[in-house]
C-alpha cells in the first residue's frame, strides 16, 4: 500500500468508482434462476413459459386482428404453464400460491371468453 491507501499498482484513485467486470448472460440468468432472497425466493428470473407470455403480451399490445388475437392466446398459455409449474413445483409456499393465482386468473380469463 501506498500513502494514499491504494494498493500497489492499482490506477483507482479515491472517490472514483470501482469497475465492475462483465457477465455473460448465462450468468446473469443462473443467478436469476436462484431466486431473491436466496434464503426464501420470492422474485426470479423469468422462465422460459413467462418469457413466452411476456412475448405474447407485447405482441398483442402492439398489434391488431387476428395477430392481436394469437398474442393473446401466446400470453395465456405461456402464463398458464407457467402457473401449473408454480404450483406443482415452486420453491416456497409464496410461489405455490402465486402459482394458484396466476391458474386462477387464467381460469376466470377463459370462462369469460365463452
Amino acid at each position: 500500500m501506498d500513502a494514499g491507501g491504494r494498493v500497489a499498482g492499482s490506477a483507482r484513485r479515491r472517490g472514483a468508482p470501482a469497475i465492475i467486470g462483465w457477465v455473460t448472460v448465462a450468468k446473469l440468468w443462473r443467478r436469476g434462476q436462484r431466486g431473491w432472497p436466496r434464503g426464501f425466493p420470492i422474485a426470479q428470473f423469468p422462465n422460459p413459459p413467462l418469457i413466452l407470455a411476456f412475448a405474447g403480451w407485447a405482441i398483442a399490445a402492439i398489434s391488431s386482428g387476428t395477430v392481436h388475437d394469437i398474442g393473446r392466446w401466446i400470453f395465456t398459455i405461456g402464463l398458464a404453464i407457467w402457473a401449473w409449474q408454480e404450483t406443482t413445483g415452486g420453491v416456497n409456499w409464496f410461489r405455490r400460491l402465486l402459482g394458484v393465482a396466476g391458474l386462477v386468473w387464467v381460469l376466470i380469463t377463459l370462462v369469460g371468453e365463452l
